[in-house]
């Protein structure tokens, strides 16, 4: 996984886009702790929006 977050919101963001309905299977599949993925995205200002399956700027 990227480790720069702008890069790592992208990776995650088409990622959910194009093969995963939730953040949840994300994780699950491609063995990411959720909690640490959240907060790598957090310091940007990003949080998961379920209702768009998408990180977003808060």
């Amino acid at each position: 996984m990227p480790q720069d977050p702008f890069i790592l919101l992208s990776y995650i963001n088409t990622k959910l886009r194009d093969e995963y309905s939730s953040l949840a299977d994300l994780c699950e599949y491609e063995d990411i702790e959720r909690g640490v993925l959240e907060g790598r995205l957090a310091v940007i200002d990003y949080e998961y929006d379920e209702a768009q399956n998408r990180f977003v700027f808060v």
